[in-house]
């Protein structure tokens, strides 16, 4: 009996070892990343799945290959565990959060690269909102995934998922450490094997009852934690526990039900009041009176739940512990803090006239929407990934959350905020640039709310680009009364896709993206106006938003004139610290004619000094990169290096994004809604998706003759490897954009200054 216990801990804590005794027993071994995968349908198809899970230790092998960044210690666990795998066995990867398409695609451009061994990979990228759309997509996926191995036999897939279904009764006696290792086990054991082992484990409870909660388990060392303080586990709400016991009990026997989006929903994406009524109801009917939220580093999910859940379980007369949470900056003191550079005499210096009223707009602009709201409009807040074309043509007024974000760290308010965040609850170091419309609404200050404060939304609206959105709009609605709308975020599941996408996407798009992503996006874009009209008196007019798309076309072609005149211009008539905000107050309100002419204003003016010889630094000799987002909170940071180096930042993502990244021109009998989700289903991968942004990154770079690259704490490591391989010299800093005042500003000058000096001068030195 202790020896069956012992090998369902071993089979859930080191799977990789049951890979390996089933590759030599003959087994066609699959290694599966993701608690979605059907694991019944793929042991239909002949294959052994056997997940993988993070385990402790060095990853150096992973931390060459991926850098810091993108991939957490899981990812990088995930990683070299693939690279030191000499078998060889094929890889199917989930959507099941956010890291795993970035781990996918970044195994895919190893290979592609060379860097590690060939070997068969596919992405089952499944949907999980509860719209048909979704399960359409879904069907799609599920088919292409029993294509890719080979076809599925109907009886056998249904003699599999019986198996599954028979679980939850098997192991119905288990709890503590033992239950959390017969659900892990039964990942990676022959069903016949987890059975037998299954019925010679006993089911003695020793210790409280506790229920456990927050971040996933993909071991026992929690429970085992637990055990050796006297608790017991009795049951959970975490991905890899009860839920994939609940969801065995209903395994579907045909791919119709697999697609079915609902079937195994990641707790991410529930929302905060049914998870905690769920919790609270299993609970009272386990008589469990302890509850336990785990979170796990680097979980910022999780992060964003655990205040919500410890305030409400506690209220339900239950007792809550939380552990694993780093404990909470100390609170904000009335010392006095370090001047902020943008507030030292050296902030940007605006050369341009044709952005010089863009500040007075704004102002207007926002002055006009918190007066619109407070007649009576409906207020949508919004990421800046989400489709703000179709509020635009409904006429609902909106704000572009990261938009806000600037305006806070602008206004030197980021340190006031993140204490708000964790005043109520929140953590502020959790997507923190991504939580301050949140954040806002607990601003009771007029006199230092930023513009007289952002208003209460009617909406929030984002896709699911990371796990922590979903977290904060669920929040942000339920504390607001706001109506959340998440889109679905697609992944490009192609092995080979086009590399080039710059010169394809904006005539070429319907071809050039899968017609799977397309057609969710496009049934995404009419559900939302579906929920706008319903909710509102706003009505969605298809011939005023072809003019909107018209505009935003034009828009951005100004853009691409603009850029592609920066980049052959020798010394740069501009610097990035004109064009960014050249294009990202415009960018807010593209759509509009006023968007359009600013736009156009401005790239007559760059032309006209180019023209006229004029230059943002006379005495170029370094042209530069900036890598990552703006540094809002210090506009003048990228200027410091002119006089003193004549080093000239003369690229950045906002201008380049918005020449190549959002053109999407239609042709008769085209639809502009499907030319939308063209744009915005690819949003994101530009940037930080291996392959994608990586080859764009060393295109720019190559086409602005840069002489090094500087990068900020959220760039990409793929971009900055893909820079480095390609030649171009990379400085990455140790600093985010939106709090600058929080760092050693002198020691970043000198870590610049050695950058320049050295590096930089000698490439620029080789190349001329």
């Amino acid at each position: 009996m202790q020896n069956a216990a012992a090998q369902l801990i071993a089979a859930c804590d080191d799977p990789g070892a049951v890979a390996e005794r089933l590759l030599s027993e003959g087994h066609r071994v699959i290694r599966v990343l993701g608690q979605d995968a059907p694991y019944a349908l793929l042991r239909a198809m002949g294959r052994a799945p056997v997940r993988m899970v993070p385990r402790p230790g060095p990853t150096p092998d992973a931390d060459m290959l991926a850098g810091d960044g993108t991939l957490s210690q899981r990812g990088r666990s995930l990683l070299q565990q693939i690279v030191g795998d000499a078998s060889g066995t094929s890889l199917l990867f989930t959507h099941a959060d956010s890291e795993l398409p970035q781990l996918f695609a970044t195994v895919r451009d190893l290979i592609r690269a060379g860097d590690i061994a060939e070997r068969p990979i596919h992405m089952l990228d499944l949907g999980h909102q509860p719209r048909e759309s979704s399960r359409a997509y879904n069907a799609a996926r599920i088919a292409q995934l029993v294509d890719w191995l080979g076809g599925v036999d109907a009886d056998h897939f249904a003699a599999c998922a019986a198996e599954e279904r028979a679980r939850p009764a098997a192991m119905r006696h288990l709890s503590g450490v033992r239950r959390i290792a017969a659900i892990g086990a039964a990942h990676a054991l022959p069903p016949a094997e987890w059975l037998e082992l299954v019925g010679q484990v006993s089911g003695d409870a020793a210790g409280e009852p506790v229920f456990v909660l927050g971040s996933p388990h993909f071991s026992t060392a929690r429970a085992r934690d637990l055990a050796a303080r006297g608790l017991d586990a009795r049951a959970d709400d975490q991905d890899w526990g009860d839920p994939l016991v609940a969801a065995w009990a209903d395994t579907p026997a045909t791919l119709d039900g697999l697609s079915d989006p609902m079937r195994l929903v990641p707790r991410k994406l529930v929302t905060a009041e049914d998870r905690a009524a769920v919790v609270i109801a299993r609970m009272q009917a386990l008589d469990i009176a302890r509850a336990v939220i785990v979170e796990s580093v680097g979980d910022e999910a999780a992060a964003w739940d655990a205040g919500y859940f410890a305030r409400t379980l506690e209220a339900a007369g239950f007792a809550v512990e939380r552990i694993g949470a780093s404990p909470p900056p100390a609170p904000a003191t009335d010392a006095p803090r370090p001047t902020p550079r943008g507030q030292d005499g050296r902030r940007s210096r605006k050369s341009l006239t044709s952005i010089a009223s863009f500040g007075a707009y704004q102002r207007d602009w926002f002055k006009g929407v918190r007066e619109a709201v407070a007649a009576g409009a409906p207020l949508a807040v919004v990421n800046a990934n989400s489709p703000q074309e179709i509020l635009r043509a409904m006429d609902v007024p909106f704000v572009v959350n990261q938009w806000w974000a600037s305006i806070v760290a602008a206004k030197q308010q980021s340190p006031r905020y993140f204490q708000l965040l964790r005043d109520h609850g929140y953590p502020s170091d959790a997507e923190a640039y991504s939580a301050q419309g949140i954040a806002a609404m607990f601003d009771a200050d007029p006199e230092q709310a930023p513009w007289g404060g952002l208003p209460r939304p009617a909406f929030v609206q984002a896709p699911l680009g990371t796990d922590a959105t979903p977290r904060i709009f669920d929040h942000w609605a339920r504390e607001t009364g706001a109506e959340p709308f998440l889109f679905e975020r697609s992944i490009e599941s192609r092995i080979d896709f086009p590399i080039d996408w710059w010169d394809r996407l904006h005539d070429d798009w319907d071809s050039a993206i899968e017609p799977e992503r397309l057609d969710l996006m496009t049934a995404e874009l009419r559900a939302v106006i579906a929920r706008i009209e319903a909710s509102t008196d706003r009505r969605f007019d298809p011939d005023r938003f072809a003019d909107i798309m018209d505009l935003v076309n034009e828009q951005e072609d100004y853009y691409r004139r603009t850029r592609d005149l920066i980049a052959g211009a020798h010394p740069a008539p501009v610097s990035i610290s004109d064009t960014m905000p050249a294009t990202m107050v415009p960018q807010w309100h593209r759509g509009t004619t006023w968007a359009r002419d600013a736009a156009r204003d401005f790239y007559h003016e760059v032309k006209a000094r180019h023209e006229a010889g004029e230059a943002a630094c006379a005495n170029e000799k370094l042209r530069l990169m900036w890598v990552g987002r703006g540094m809002w909170s210090d506009m003048g940071f990228t200027q410091r290096w002119e006089d003193s180096h004549g080093a000239v930042f003369v690229w950045s993502m906002y201008l380049a994004l918005a020449a190549d990244g959002y053109i999407r021109r239609t042709a008769p009998g085209q639809d502009p809604l499907r030319a939308l989700a063209a744009r915005f289903v690819t949003m994101g991968d530009e940037l930080r998706m291996p392959t994608w942004a990586g080859a764009w990154h060393v295109r720019e770079a190559q086409s602005h003759a840069v002489d090094g690259a500087v990068a900020l704490s959220d760039a990409d490591p793929f971009v900055l490897r893909a820079l480095r391989r390609a030649g171009v010299p990379v400085l990455s800093l140790d600093l985010d954009n939106y709090n600058r005042e929080a760092s050693d500003g002198d020691a970043v000058d000198r870590q610049i200054a050695a950058f320049l000096e050295g590096p930089v001068s000698d490439y620029a030195g080789r190349r001329r």
